[in-house]
């Protein structure tokens, strides 16, 4: 019967069209891109060495200063490391980005293209020109490619530009109409094409609701074109009096993001390990696998010392077991793993 299928597939010689069990559709899975921190690449894939899908759009939606362009720069840090040859189109609305910001954070600039859209439309026709101009090149010819939009919420429509330069103070009805169409058109095309796609947005108070809830800026379309939105809230993070970055809860995990150092790769880890009792709080202590007693300070401040290789390996089985979708915890365990993860133990905490 899969032969009459096959065949019918040849007949109608539709390019777009397959058999899923042949993997060759736009949304299948091909890869992970490391965000750099492990907490926040388990909540998103349900590993600590993953992170956001390659090549579907991601979302990062907060109140200000949650760090939303600080977590992208992250991202784009390590995707341009792992991948020496990929590029980045980051399309700024904001003017919140500089030359000098990227290469603070370790971001090779030569390779990132800087594009400065005005309108949702001029945002639009912008992406599908260089989506069209990067699909024509054979594709083993063809480096990785990222597209940024940062941020949503500042960009205006063009009703919305007329209506200002025509003194009118009418409020553009239009604007979530056309998000929902813009994204309707880049979502298939962006996967089609394997790029991803990071976006950062902003959220505000529903008015009126009994319980306070927080709801993207823009409507629905944003909401039904992102494979994955990381909702993002924050609390001060201080040494003593002083303030020293900001832990950001994405999702269900907390993330810890420095004014110094960018967002921090170990944070949140030991929490991790003590709901799967891969180590004990002892008093105001953390008993190390290996029966060292520590205080939870003194292993986020020399990380790599305590997390081996070996205690990595077991942290992500565990991650599998907290994040994945369809595993009964109390039926899976955590089994013990050898094996190495020579390529992550040269990592830093600053992305």
């Amino acid at each position: 019967m899969s032969e009459f299928f096959r065949n019918l597939i040849e007949d109608i010689k539709d390019e777009d069209t397959s058999i899923i069990a042949d993997g060759e559709g736009s949304s299948e899975y091909s890869g992970t891109i490391d965000t750099g921190s492990y907490m926040l690449n388990a909540a998103l894939s349900g590993s600590i060495y993953g992170g956001v899908p390659n090549n579907k759009v991601t979302a990062f939606a907060g109140e200000s200063a949650t760090g939303k362009t600080f977590f992208v720069l992250g991202v784009i840090q390590k995707y341009l490391k792992n991948n020496p040859d990929a590029g980045v189109v980051y399309y700024d609305t904001e003017a919140a980005v500089t030359k000098d910001m990227m290469e603070q954070r370790g971001i090779d600039t030569t390779r990132v293209i800087l594009a400065e859209p005005e309108t949702i439309q001029g945002f639009r026709t912008h992406a599908l020109r260089m989506i069209d101009a990067y699909t024509k090149n054979p594709e083993d010819r063809r480096p990785p490619m990222m597209f940024v939009l940062d941020s949503l919420g500042l960009l205006s429509t063009t009703k919305e530009m007329e209506d200002t330069a025509d003194g009118k103070e009418t409020r553009d009805m239009t604007k979530a109409q056309v998000i929902k169409a813009t994204f309707r058109v880049l979502t298939l095309k962006l996967a089609k094409a394997q790029i991803p796609m990071l976006v950062t947005n902003h959220v505000y108070d529903v008015v009126g609701s009994y319980i306070p809830m927080k709801e993207i800026g823009g409507g629905s379309g944003l909401k039904y074109a992102a494979s994955t939105i990381v909702m993002l809230g924050k609390k001060k993070d201080r040494e003593g009096t002083e303030l020293v970055g900001n832990i950001i809860k994405a999702k269900m995990v907390e993330v810890k993001l420095s004014f110094e150092h960018g967002l921090d790769r170990y944070y949140g880890l030991l929490d991790l390990a003590e709901r799967y009792g891969l180590v004990k709080k002892v008093s105001t202590r953390i008993e190390m696998p290996d029966g060292t007693k520590v205080f939870a300070k003194a292993v986020y401040k020399d990380p790599e010392k305590y997390f081996t290789n070996e205690f990595l390996n077991k942290l992500d089985e565990a991650a599998k077991n907290a994040y994945m979708y369809g595993i009964n915890e109390d039926e899976e365990s955590i089994p013990d793993s050898d094996a190495a993860r020579e390529d992550e133990s040269s990592d830093t905490a600053d992305t």
